[in-house]
């Protein structure tokens, strides 16, 4: 039987491998080790996207292809995510291992889904050891998108900001070009890149007339870009660079943010990268919609009124929204800074 060790270990290497699947949809990255009966590890699989084999099926066909007729008993299957207990696109993951013949299950995060939850049960059911929350916290901080936004049944809100120390996302004047460095804003279409969507609203779209879309620092296009997401009821021009071809784009007519998500949720939107103005921001903050905040502080004085942030229902410092500091980090002369609700 192998050892706590090893399966952290092994654990560890599902995590890296899960990384090979696709970031945006609505499918989870997952991924799955298998170990002998010494702790080593003998096939891997992961989830390559919506109707593609689940990561511990890919792991299983990987075993039987290279150890064609060999047993499975006493290996270990050590995924990320509970296997899967329902009918989808694929066949469920927990039957999968009672039938391949698998002796144990390793697993991080528990499936939060209606449907696709209470995999461990089956395999209990089945005589096979369960042993979960190995390497719980490294899981779900990876895949906290897809956890949020299942266990929320919306979509899970990352607002970002980019503002100079004294907390100004625009001069006086109202200009705000550069306000962050190259450094960044190559960061933020990275992230842009790894999103379902990206939102404005609609005072941003028609004043700024930005392309939101992912381009690397050599202006050329990621291969996947987020769809745009113009939130108000006005009515915007059609000549917009946002209605070019570079990617899809949709407007949701509603002032109701809950209504937004809502909808956006409804047509399997997963992710939404807020990167409106400070009007739009200060309501996602004032609704209690953020799931993760993303700044990038420059190092830059302008005074003057055009905060990050206006008026967010806080009335006293007792009333101060609290966030925890997740990560920090210098990128270029900028501060990087993300952060959750405490």
């Amino acid at each position: 039987m192998p050892s706590v060790e090893q399966y952290e270990s092994a654990m560890r290497r599902a995590l890296e491998i899960s990384l090979n699947g696709p970031a945006i949809g609505i499918n989870p990255r997952v991924g799955a080790v298998i170990l002998d009966s010494t702790g080593a590890v003998v096939s891997e699989g992961w989830h390559k996207g919506v109707g593609s084999d689940h990561a511990e099926v890919m792991a299983l066909e990987h075993f039987a292809e290279t150890f064609p007729g060999a047993s499975l008993e006493n290996h270990t299957a050590v995924v990320t995510l509970e296997p899967c207990n329902h009918v989808g696109k694929t066949g469920p993951c927990a039957l999968a291992l009672v039938e391949a013949g698998v002796s144990r299950v390793v697993f991080a995060s528990a499936d939060p889904g209606d449907e696709s939850s209470l995999g461990s049960r089956t395999l209990k059911d089945a005589g096979i050891e369960v042993i979960p929350d190995v390497l719980l916290k490294q899981a779900e901080e990876q895949n906290r998108v897809w956890l949020g936004s299942k266990r929320l049944g919306r979509p899970f809100v990352t607002l970002k900001w980019a503002s100079t120390l004294d907390g100004r996302s625009a001069a006086s004047d109202g200009t705000s070009q550069w306000i962050s460095g190259p450094e960044s804003r190559a960061d933020t279409h990275s992230r842009r890149a790894s999103a379902d969507s990206i939102l404005v609203g609609t005072g941003t779209a028609i004043a700024d007339d930005p392309e939101l879309t992912a381009r690397r620092p050599d202006g050329s296009y990621f291969e996947d870009q987020p769809i745009r997401i113009v939130l108000g009821e006005s009515a915007i021009p059609n000549d917009l660079r946002l209605f070019n071809d570079k990617a899809k784009t949709i407007q949701i007519q509603t002032r109701d943010l809950h209504d937004a998500l809502q909808q956006l949720w409804a047509l399997g939107i997963k992710h939404v990268f807020v990167e409106g103005g400070p009007k739009l921001a200060s309501a996602f903050v004032a609704a209690k919609l953020v799931d993760e905040f993303i700044v990038y502080l420059a190092p830059k004085l302008l005074g003057g009124p055009n905060t990050a942030l206006g008026q967010i229902g806080v009335a006293s410092i007792e009333d101060a929204a609290e966030l925890q500091i997740l990560e920090t980090r210098q990128l270029g002369n900028d501060i990087f800074i993300r952060a959750r609700s405490a």
